[in-house]
């Protein structure tokens, strides 16, 4: 793809996908218009970089559909000076759509592998404000926090506690939450010692594998 038919795309995508549905915060729109999603694609995927969809990257993960990146980074309401955490690394595309909206990304994947092709990609793109870590990311990174904003791009069984423990007062917590076939976006915010929940929109992703999440032999969790 040529960077005239990249930058094409990208503003097919922006417009036709994230402006004609909910997305409304420029700075989300901005972002999404000037991180090169497709880098963070197997090449043999490429081609379909800025279709309406998710698609496989390896290790039975996904990168998500670009509505639903939007739509996540949208209900964190950054205004960028947040310290924010990812659960789920997977490409990196999330994190380098992030580091471009917060003050510091700190970001975990529980693949060594796709952890290691994320950082090659974000380094490559020179996106300095994005720590990559190897782990369970159901137990957040506590080394880190507290934190304004957390997004979990995998589906949970339920919040995980210590993804709320690692708040910052008023921080919001993205997250689905439901069956492994089928989810609810969920936002939790949190004030004081209390938390308030709003149920967004159906959704489907991968499974959430670890302590605070789906054990790993718990059968197979279909994407789409």
């Amino acid at each position: 793809m040529s960077e005239s038919d990249d930058l094409a795309a990208r503003r097919r995508m922006v417009d036709e996908q994230l402006r004609e549905r909910d997305i409304t915060d420029a700075r989300v729109l901005e972002a999404m218009m000037t991180v090169p999603r497709h880098l963070f694609i197997p090449p043999e995927s490429r081609h379909f970089a800025y279709s309406d969809g998710p698609l496989p990257i390896g290790q039975r993960q996904t990168i998500s559909q670009p509505y639903i990146v939007a739509l996540m980074t949208q209900l964190l309401e950054l205004v960028g000076t947040e310290t924010v955490l990812e659960v789920g690394t997977g490409s990196g595309y999330q994190a380098a759509v992030l580091a471009r909206l917060a003050r510091q990304v700190y970001t975990v994947e529980r693949s060594a592998e796709l952890a290691g092709l994320a950082r090659q990609v974000l380094e490559r793109l020179e996106v300095e404000n994005v720590a990559v870590s190897q782990g369970d990311g159901s137990r957040g990174l506590p080394e880190f926090a507290p934190y304004q904003g957390v997004v979990v791009t995998a589906a949970a069984p339920r919040v995980p506690r210590p993804l709320l423990d690692q708040l910052d007062l008023e921080g919001r917590l993205v997250l689905p939450v439901g069956g492994r076939d089928g989810q609810i976006l969920e936002r939790w915010r949190r004030d004081g010692k209390d938390f308030r929940v709003e149920r967004i929109v159906p959704v489907a992703f991968v499974p959430l594998i670890g302590e605070h999440g789906w054990a790993d032999d718990e059968g197979e969790c279909r994407w789409i």
